[in-house]
């Protein structure tokens, strides 16, 4: 995991972009090392943190609605982690940065994207 090149937030905005064309992480890319500092520019873009940038731009739905292509929130080891719906599951990124899954059971919320 490369916070700013490589992170669940990233990976989440990725995935509404190639869904959407819309890029909601283009103005953050690039532009934090640490996750402390994306929490910072967040913030002063007027966001609380990652879950609150996703919540201003997409419709949020129960969990039990989920689809393939859904941003889903889920517990990370560092606080909410974004994955990305599909089937029964959800795609994540793990601490060592590589492609996982979880099952969509822990989701804590769920955005509707398309």
């Amino acid at each position: 995991m490369r916070p700013g090149e490589h992170d669940c937030c990233l990976f989440g905005a990725g995935a509404i972009a190639a869904q959407t064309g819309v890029d909601l992480a283009a103005p953050f890319r690039g532009r934090y090392t640490t996750f402390a500092g994306g929490r910072r520019i967040l913030r002063k873009a007027g966001y609380a943190d990652h879950v609150a940038l996703i919540a201003a731009h997409l419709p949020e739905g129960h969990p039990s609605q989920a689809q393939v292509g859904d941003i889903v929130i889920v517990p990370g080891e560092g606080g909410p982690a974004v994955g990305v719906v599909q089937g029964a599951a959800a795609y994540v990124l793990t601490a060592s940065g590589r492609l996982g899954l979880v099952p969509l059971l822990p989701v804590q919320r769920l955005f509707r994207v398309g």
